[in-house]
């Protein structure tokens, strides 16, 4: 690597470079590049079935792309075996899915500090995290509540404070209020600015919601596999 290309990478958090998905004979993803710097927020939009989804697992290394690489502070995420993999995606990587996707038998402390019971952080330090993000959430009240007895904002809140458990490098967010009234909504896409620029954490968020994606600092769209010039 020239110095020149060592120093472009590392004005980004994150590089995507040449990413191409084929599914059977359908081939989603034609070769995509995408810089994002440390505190952006990058919306990405476009119609279903443009490959959004696909390129979003791809960067949270859900998936693999089967040509293409992407760095996340300067590291080849692809390069690396499953195990360190999962590790590093649980370190490095939050994940906000239209669905909360949280453990009904779990409260929502417990959910949110998920991330850290599972890449083993001190059980105190997990809670004491934990509890500091709820409550910046607005949910102090809540941590011993189930996901049952919150409402659908509540429980998305949730998501986020088990996203951020870990203090990831970034936030990959798939239709994040997708599945929200408006009220709920516009709340949740204020939040992500303000944790943005309260502690310069970086998103990456697709989403049909073209108030969030005007919000935004970059606005991106894709559409048959292409992210458009």
């Amino acid at each position: 690597m020239t110095l020149a290309q060592l120093s472009f990478q590392k004005m980004n958090l994150l590089q995507a470079k040449g990413i191409k998905r084929t599914y059977g004979s359908l081939q989603v993803l034609k070769g995509i590049d995408l810089e994002v710097k440390k505190g952006e927020v990058v919306a990405i939009v476009g119609p279903s079935g443009a490959g959004k989804s696909t390129f979003l697992h791809i960067l949270g290394t859900l998936d693999r792309p089967e040509e293409g690489q992407v760095f996340i502070e300067n590291i080849n995420v692809f390069t690396q075996k499953d195990k360190d993999l999962a590790k590093f995606r649980n370190e490095k990587i939050g994940f906000i899915f239209q669905f909360h996707n949280l453990l009904a038998e779990f409260t929502a402390l417990e959910n949110a500090c998920m991330p850290g019971y599972i890449g083993g952080m001190n059980e105190k330090d997990i809670l004491s995290r934990g509890k500091e993000l709820l409550d910046l959430l607005g949910l102090s009240h809540r941590f011993d509540h189930l996901p049952s007895q919150l409402s659908g904002g509540e429980q998305q809140r949730v998501a986020v404070a088990r996203a951020l458990l870990n203090k990831p490098a970034i936030v990959l967010a798939d239709e994040p209020s997708g599945n929200l009234d408006s009220h709920n909504a516009l709340d949740l896409h204020q939040l992500f600015f303000k944790l943005r620029d309260e502690f310069g954490q970086t998103f990456v968020i697709v989403t049909h919601n073209e108030e969030l994606a005007e919000m935004a600092d970059r606005r991106l769209v894709m559409q048959d596999g292409l992210m458009l010039p």
